[in-house]
């Protein structure tokens, strides 16, 4: 219905009069919800243009957004702030970021294959001064699964890799492979993928979704004292040539700690009677797994070893190998045998240390100090934690919910002074 002008001028008006006509309250209830239904009707603004072209705000979180294009294709990224300065400075960042991976781009960039980002992968780790040469050997053992375990890999080009063909591979390969294994592996192959990211073929990680399996750690089978000893007893009477240099050396890992290659390189000049301490240096190139050198102190047993073997081997150079031999694997598994008990290895002497020191009543920190861990503890306390089945038997020995009665003190009464 229409209303002259004076007329629509007095309903805009109405609210401020008192006004007893039906007929013209209807008409203004039905002005009102037109107007009402309007209003609710109007789309809300999502983004705010900031006056960047790569800077975008979303209105309802208040964030900012950077967007950029590549190839005709759309690209967002969020900053993660509400702040408009700080997103500037990030803005400024991811544009260098895209502009370096535009510039890395062109026709061999973009067709690059799987093969192609794993040799640059290959020569990234052997740039690296930190790591070991066993832990480049074993990049490579992976790489070299990886491949045999998904066909054409190689020469698949690393664009065409989607994250659907990662988890397929994953399950076939999750299924055969050992927990380790596989989660080594998963671990490659994102760290290859990620060199064809920051070559700009790709923008996102196909495998990063790829999660990894719980390992359950194994369950550490240990000797008793007198078991040990039968063992040493066992390889130093044994009829090899290097029989009791490997007895020497299988005792001497047990009662130091040390690790394989740790235990090699130790010379006389390490071993320092007068302070009672072992400085454990490692392979001269390498050094020991953390790079750090430590000092582990001389338990007795060690000392009487280390003085019966200088005694033995008087006028020998301070540069000279405390051992004479650099594993007794065999020389262990033979004796294990004729004394009917698990076979251990130079790694469960390690942990045979490990055990009898926190069996002894040393704290697990101080243990993980010796042993070379830099968590504080952690590792040791998830691996040492259950200890040997005789000592937590005689502990449990020791618990009771009976009242345990106070001994009285000793008390001598004097006579009272007057």
């Amino acid at each position: 219905m229409l209303y002259p002008v004076e007329l629509r001028a007095q309903i805009t008006n109405l609210q401020c009069f008192t006004v007893n006509h039906e007929t013209f309250i209807l008409h203004f209830s039905r002005y009102c919800s037109t107007v009402n239904l309007v209003k609710q009707r109007k789309p809300t603004k999502t983004w705010a243009r900031t006056g960047h072209r790569n800077l975008l705000k979303h209105q309802q979180s208040g964030n900012y957004y950077a967007r950029t294009f590549a190839g005709g294709k759309e690209i967002w990224k969020s900053l993660k702030t509400s702040h408009r300065s700080v997103a500037e400075a990030r803005l400024a960042e991811f544009v260098k970021d895209h502009r370096k991976r535009l510039g890395n781009g062109g026709e061999n960039s973009a067709k690059m294959t799987f093969g192609q980002a794993a040799k640059m992968h290959l020569q990234n780790i052997d740039d690296n001064p930190r790591l070991k040469p066993l832990t480049r050997d074993y990049g490579r053992q992976r790489l070299v699964a990886l491949t045999k375990s998904w066909e054409e890999l190689n020469e698949t080009e690393v664009r065409k890799i989607t994250q659907s063909d990662c988890k397929r591979w994953a399950g076939r390969y999750a299924a055969k492979a050992s927990p380790t294994n596989y989660n080594n592996t998963i671990g490659l192959l994102r760290q290859v993928l990620t060199c064809a990211v920051d070559a700009g073929v790709i923008y996102a990680n196909p495998a990063a979704a790829l999660k990894r399996v719980p390992i359950r750690n194994k369950e550490i089978v240990l000797p008793s004292t007198d078991t040990f000893n039968a063992l040493i007893v066992e390889m130093r009477n044994g009829h090899g040539r290097d029989s009791r240099n490997c007895a020497d050396f299988a005792a001497g890992l047990a009662f130091t700690g040390c690790r394989l290659s740790e235990a090699n390189a130790l010379q006389w000049r390490d071993i320092d009677f007068a302070t009672g301490e072992i400085v454990v240096r490692g392979d001269r190139e390498t050094g020991t797994k953390n790079w750090e050198l430590r000092r582990i102190p001389l338990i007795p047993d060690a000392r009487d070893l280390f003085q019966r073997m200088l005694s033995e081997r008087a006028g020998e150079s301070l540069d000279a190998k405390l051992f004479r031999v650099s594993e007794c694997q065999k020389s262990l598994d033979r004796a294990c045998k004729k004394v009917a008990t698990d076979r251990i290895t130079h790694h469960d002497l390690r942990h045979l240390f490990a055990t009898r020191c926190i069996e002894s009543g040393v704290d697990i920190p101080t243990v993980a100090r010796w042993l070379g861990h830099k968590d504080g503890g952690a590792l040791a306390m998830k691996t040492y934690g259950h200890l040997r089945r005789e000592h937590s038997i005689a502990q449990a020995q020791r618990v009771t919910f009976a009242q345990v009665a106070t001994k009285q003190a000793d008390v001598t009464a004097f006579p009272a002074m007057e």
